[in-house]
């Protein structure tokens, strides 16, 4: 039982329809997996044999002092929850293990301004110039007030 009429005009009208919407190029035909795909913004710093490092990483010298306070550029600090510590061969590092050792460091915070990634530096990336809080290269840096940046 049929309660549709078939209407072959409708038909070919919505066919005509198509064919005109992918003649005006509404419907790209292209192949698109030839584009490039974006990356992650980052300092490289393999160049000099190192590792790739987010922009915005910091650079400063780090000891923990008692899991999660640390202590960055002279001054107390704290591990944010999750933080990860990579040693110089990127293997994780437990803060406890390293408790009362100084490195120089990369290091990035998460919002709330804790620290949040801290990879401790090989020679070759010690070399490469990289920024830090006390002496920026950008004049912000969006954690701090500017009264924290001048205090000497």
């Amino acid at each position: 039982m049929n309660r549709c009429k078939k209407n072959p005009t409708h038909a070919l009208s919505l066919l005509a329809l198509c064919a005109v919407v992918a003649g005006a190029g509404l419907f790209s035909l292209e192949a698109r997996a030839q584009d490039e795909v974006p990356r992650p913004q980052t300092q490289n710093e393999s160049l000099n044999g190192g590792r790739n490092f987010p922009i915005g990483t910091l650079r400063g010298k780090f000891m923990v002092t008692d899991a999660p306070d640390v202590e960055l550029d002279g001054r107390a600090d704290r591990l944010g929850a999750g933080a990860r510590i990579r040693s110089a061969q990127n293997m994780l590092v437990m803060p406890g293990a390293i408790i009362g050792q100084k490195y120089l460091v990369n290091y990035t915070r998460d919002a709330a301004g804790l620290l949040r990634e801290v990879w401790i530096l090989t020679p070759e990336e010690a070399v490469a110039s990289r920024e830090s809080l006390n002496k920026p290269l950008l004049n912000i840096w969006p954690f701090t007030s500017n009264d924290t940046l001048n205090t000497q």
